[in-house]
């Protein structure tokens, strides 16, 4: 009778109690004494941050574009071959730990939109977003505004303006 109840499977979510004499792993005990959402690891990818910045960024009225003038061109040339994604990262770097994150964004703000009100508004979307999709806390958000949109120095293409 006492083999019985040393072989008789334990109770879920409790560990089983080794018989007398015999070993269990480590690894057997923690499977059985640690909830499944805490078994591993989860790592997030920087590529993932700078799109969910990027996107929250450009979701803000009064930003025009962003990254500096050399990422911009390239940016507007990628735009235009056939097939080509546009690049949502642009203007976007970002730092991530194991469970905080710091993003760097390269803003173009439109001529008349107050400047602080667009930073602030950048910076609480992109915590936000970032906090809210991935679970990192988001330490800092600097912003840097690189460039003014002013109406008519160029279209909306990339082309100059022919007309003053």
């Amino acid at each position: 009778m006492t083999a019985m109840q040393d072989t008789a499977p334990a109770p879920r979510g409790r560990p089983e109690e080794p018989a007398a004499g015999r070993a269990t792993g480590r690894s057997e005990l923690n499977e059985l004494s640690e909830p499944s959402g805490t078994r591993g690891k989860t790592s997030i990818a920087d590529a993932v941050v700078v799109k969910i910045a990027g996107r929250a960024a450009r979701e803000i009225p009064g930003v025009h574009d962003m990254g500096g003038g050399l990422s911009r061109t390239l940016g507007a040339v990628r735009d235009r071959v056939p097939g080509g994604r546009p690049n949502v990262g642009r203007g976007v770097k970002v730092e991530v730990g194991a469970r905080q994150a710091a993003v760097d964004v390269e803003l173009v703000v439109e001529y008349g939109v107050p400047v602080p009100d667009v930073a602030r508004d950048v910076r609480e979307n992109v915590i936000g977003a970032v906090e809210r999709i991935t679970g990192l806390e988001v330490v800092e958000v600097n912003i840097a505004v690189v460039d003014v949109h002013l109406p008519g120095d160029e279209d909306d293409d990339g082309t100059p303006s022919r007309v003053a």
